[in-house]
């Protein structure tokens, strides 16, 4: 069954399996996007699906089909676990103390060569605000439509494209004074020559 079907009286409704489990790794990539590390995006999409496949009954396929609908059970899951971490109390261990310390080096970043460019796009990424990032990631890398977006994060299409525009716009700034710098460093590495 498309996206968009109805269901004629006496079909067979769609097993979950069938229309949750092709979008698996997209819920993943997604979610890796989102969380930074493996670990954490496993257990988000693992979450994810155990809330989808509880809510199945009530799903109905519409024009859009399961892939919004497990990137909006996917969002807001996301959404609830990062509450729970700024409620829940946190203990600093020594280790931790001191990686901050260096992380805070005046110094800064050691400058990226041409080979890391990629490194310092994803990087830039990382560091936009996490409405941004999660619209711009959306858009950029799965290719959805402003609609799409709209209804995986329930807001209204506005703020979508407000948000992928402000996105864009930090990630210009970041950017382009990151290739400021390799520009400098370039001609002053040819002049020294």
């Amino acid at each position: 069954m498309r996206a968009g079907e109805r269901l004629m009286p006496g079909e067979d409704r769609p097993s979950f399996e069938s229309l949750a489990v092709p979008h698996l790794e997209l819920v993943y990539r997604v979610a890796r996007r989102l969380c930074r590390d493996t670990h954490e995006a496993e257990d988000l999409v693992q979450e994810t699906y155990l809330k989808a496949y509880s809510a199945f009954a009530r799903f109905e396929v519409r024009a859009f089909g399961a892939k919004p609908w497990l990137l909006r059970i996917l969002h807001n899951t996301f959404l609830n676990r990062q509450a729970r971490q700024r409620r829940a109390p946190r203990a600093t261990d020594p280790q931790t103390l001191e990686q901050v310390q260096a992380d805070d080096d005046p110094a800064g970043p050691p400058q990226l060569d041409y080979e890391n460019l990629d490194e310092e796009v994803k990087r830039a990424i990382d560091q936009l605000q996490p409405d941004f990032r999660e619209v711009l990631l959306l858009w950029a890398t799965m290719e959805l439509s402003y609609q799409d977006i709209s209804t995986i994060l329930d807001v209204p299409i506005g703020t979508v494209m407000s948000r992928l525009h402000r996105a864009r716009q930090q990630l210009v700034r970041a950017l382009g004074e990151f290739a400021r710098e390799q520009r400098l460093s370039s001609v002053n590495a040819t002049r020294k020559r």
